[in-house]
């Protein structure tokens, strides 16, 4: 019984010693795979913190921007803007778009069309 041990002694035991080289080797990459896995955690943590603190201050703005869009001179000022609209007492007056106003306008005299000089006073300013 002796003899059979120190014979697969014998047999194991160069292989041995590569297969503890081919363990480490293996621990040594498992163990490399988890530290960069935890690394990538933590920089997507940190990015949805910096998504989360985005997300509040748009949620701030949106809350505010909702508080003056519910107030009565937001609503009203929108159905006299856009609806023409108005109160009981008060008359809404529709004007043109500008084209129509300025064809409709009086021209001052700045705007009214000059006819240019006729040519022979044009040479008569010339010469004289």
């Amino acid at each position: 019984m002796e003899r059979l041990l120190t014979k697969i002694k014998s047999i194991v035991s160069p292989y041995l010693r590569y297969l503890f080289i081919i363990f480490f080797v293996l621990l040594t990459l498992s163990l490399a795979r988890n530290v960069v896995r935890i690394l990538r955690a933590g920089e997507k943590v940190t990015e949805a913190e910096a998504r989360v603190e985005k997300l509040k201050k748009e949620n701030e703005e949106l809350k505010k921007r909702l508080d003056t869009v519910g107030s009565e001179e937001y609503i009203e000022k929108q159905l006299r803007d856009n609806l023409g609209l108005a109160r009981q007492e008060e008359i809404v007056i529709v004007l043109p778009d500008e084209e129509t106003l300025r064809a409709l306008a009086p021209r001052t005299q700045s705007e009214q069309e000059v006819l240019p000089d006729a040519i022979w006073k044009k040479w008569m300013n010339l010469f004289f």
